[in-house]
C-alpha cells in the first residue's frame, strides 16, 4: 500500500507543476523605461501646471474657427477612417478573448452506405448491406493555456486596440491644429488685402497728384512713370493675395468636408491673442500626449508578443470532448441507446523545429527594441515640439514690439515724405522709397501675428491639446 500512495504522488507531481505554471505567463512583463528627461524645457524655464480644455481652439474666441474645428472633427474622412480602424481593433480583441474560453461546435450528418459481398470475409446474413446512420454530436476542443499563450496575445491585442484609440486621438488633435493654422492663414490673407488695398488707394492717389503737377510742368515723365508702376505693383500684388486666399478657402472645404465653403473677409489684427498656459513639467509629457502613449502601447504590444513567441517552443495541451447521438433512424437519434460521447487529453510539442521557434522568438524580442526606440524617439520628440513652440511664441510675442514700432515710423516717414513731395523740397523717389517701407511694414506686422497664432497651436498640440488618457479611451 505504501508503495501505491508513493506512485500516486509521483503522478500527481507532474499535474500539480503544470496547475502552478498556470498561474504565470512566459515572457517578461511590461515595466515603463526609465527616461532621463531635464527638468525645464530649454532656455525658457517654463513649469508649471497645465489647464488647456479639450476644445482649446475656443479661447481664440472666434466663432468661425470653432464651426470650422467641429465640422473637421465630425466630417473629416481622416477621422472616420481612424474611428474605423478602432473598430476593427476592438473587434480583434474579442476575437483573441474569445479563444480563453471553450468553443462548441454542434455537428450532424446523414449517411447511406453499402458494403460489398464479395470480400474475403463473407457478411452475415443478418447484417444488411446497405446501412444508414444518422448522427448529431456537440464538441468542443479548448486548448489549456499553461503557459500563458493566449493570454500573451489577449495583452498584446489589448495594447494595440489601445494604441488605435491613441492613434485616432493624435488624428483628432493634428486635424484640429491644421484646422485651425489654416484658418488663421486664410485670417492673415484678409489682413494682407486690407493692407494691400490701402496702399493702392494711396499709390492711386499719388499717381493722379503726380499727373496733375506733370500737366503743370512741376513733374516730370519720369515721376509719372513711377508712379503709374507702383500702382499697377500694388495691383499685381493684391491679385496674388486674392488666389492665395481662395486656395486656403478650398483648403478649408477639404478639412471640414464642405466642399463648398465660403467665408466672408476678417481681419486677423482684430483676433486676441489667446491665454497661453504654463508648459508643465516634461515629465508629464509621457501622460499628456497620445503619440507618446501609443508609441507605448506599441511597446506593450510587442513586450507580449514575446510571450507568445516564446511559449511556442513549450507542450500545448488542449482538452477535446464531445456528446451526442447515433442511429439508424432520425426517430431513435435521441433514445438513450444512441449516446455517444468522448472525452480526451492531447499534447503537441515542437521536438526537431531546426530554430524555427527560437527564431521566432528572436524575431519577436528585435521587433521590442524596435519599439522600444521608438518610444524613445517620440519622447524626444514631445520634448523638443513643446521647446520650439515655447521659444517660437516668445520671439514672435517680443517682435510684435518691434514692428508695431517700425509700423508707425513708416506711416509718419510716408506722410512727411508727402509733404515735402508737395513742397518741392524732395523728389517723388523718395516718396516711392516710403511707400514700399510702409507697405512691407504693415505686411510685416501681419505676417508675424499670424506667426504667433500658429506658434500657439503648435504649443497647445504640443502639450496635448487638453487630452487625457481616460477621456481618449471613453470618447467615441
Amino acid at each position: 500500500m505504501g508503495v501505491l500512495k508513493r506512485s500516486g504522488h509521483a503522478a500527481c507531481a507532474p499535474a500539480l507543476a503544470l496547475l502552478l505554471a498556470a498561474c504565470a505567463s512566459v515572457g517578461p512583463d511590461y515595466q515603463r523605461p526609465a527616461l532621463e528627461l531635464p527638468a525645464t524645457f530649454g532656455d525658457t524655464g517654463a513649469a508649471g501646471t497645465i489647464a488647456i480644455p479639450a476644445n482649446w481652439w475656443t479661447l481664440y474666441g472666434d466663432a468661425t474657427l470653432n464651426g470650422l474645428v467641429d465640422a473637421a472633427l465630425a466630417k473629416n474622412a481622416d477621422i472616420r477612417f481612424a474611428v474605423a480602424k478602432l473598430d476593427e481593433a476592438e473587434a480583434a480583441l474579442r476575437e483573441v478573448d474569445a479563444t480563453l474560453l471553450p468553443q462548441v461546435d454542434l455537428g450532424g450528418n446523414t449517411a447511406r452506405t453499402r458494403s460489398s459481398t464479395l470480400n474475403a470475409q463473407p457478411i452475415p446474413a443478418s447484417v444488411p448491406v446497405i446501412q444508414k446512420n444518422q448522427r448529431l454530436t456537440a464538441s468542443t476542443n479548448f486548448e489549456l493555456d499553461f503557459w500563458g499563450h493566449l493570454r500573451r496575445s489577449a495583452e498584446s491585442a489589448r495594447a494595440q486596440l489601445l494604441s488605435t484609440g491613441y492613434a485616432r486621438d493624435v488624428v483628432g488633435l493634428t486635424l484640429a491644429g491644421s484646422t485651425a493654422q489654416v484658418y488663421f492663414s486664410l485670417r492673415s490673407i484678409d489682413a494682407q488685402i486690407i493692407v494691400t488695398r490701402e496702399s493702392l488707394a494711396t499709390r492711386e492717389e499719388s499717381r493722379k497728384l503726380v499727373g496733375s503737377r506733370a500737366r503743370g510742368g512741376l513733374a516730370s515723365d519720369l515721376d509719372v512713370n513711377q508712379a503709374e508702376a507702383a500702382r499697377a505693383d500694388a495691383a499685381v500684388q493684391l491679385r496674388d493675395l486674392l488666389r492665395q486666399r481662395l486656395a486656403y478657402e478650398h483648403q478649408l472645404g477639404a478639412l471640414t468636408g464642405k466642399l463648398d465653403l465660403a467665408l466672408s473677409e476678417g481681419d486677423l489684427r482684430r483676433m486676441p491673442q489667446p491665454p497661453l498656459p504654463p508648459a508643465g513639467l516634461p515629465s508629464t509629457l509621457l501622460e499628456r500626449r497620445p503619440d507618446v502613449r501609443q508609441a507605448e502601447q506599441n511597446l506593450i504590444a510587442a513586450n507580449a508578443q514575446i510571450g507568445v513567441a516564446k511559449s511556442a517552443q513549450l507542450p500545448t495541451f488542449s482538452l477535446t470532448a464531445s456528446y451526442g447521438g447515433s442511429s439508424e433512424t432520425l426517430g431513435n437519434l435521441l433514445a438513450g441507446g444512441a449516446r455517444i460521447w468522448s472525452l480526451g487529453l492531447g499534447v503537441l510539442m515542437p521536438i526537431i523545429d531546426s530554430g524555427k521557434y527560437a527564431a521566432r522568438t528572436e524575431q519577436a524580442e528585435a521587433r521590442q527594441r524596435q519599439s522600444l526606440a521608438s518610444y524613445q524617439k517620440s519622447v524626444e520628440t514631445a520634448f523638443r515640439d513643446v521647446a520650439d513652440a515655447l521659444s517660437n511664441v516668445q520671439q514672435t510675442t517680443e517682435a510684435e514690439r518691434d514692428l508695431q514700432a517700425r509700423v508707425e515710423a513708416a506711416r509718419k516717414s510716408l506722410h512727411l515724405a508727402k509733404l515735402r513731395y508737395e513742397a518741392g523740397y524732395s523728389g517723388y523717389l523718395e516718396v516711392l522709397d516710403t511707400q514700399r517701407t510702409a507697405n512691407d511694414a504693415e505686411l510685416a506686422l501681419v505676417r508675424n501675428r499670424q506667426a504667433g497664432l500658429s506658434y500657439s497651436v503648435d504649443l497647445m498640440k504640443s502639450l496635448g491639446g487638453g487630452w487625457t488618457p481616460d477621456a481618449a479611451t471613453a470618447r467615441r
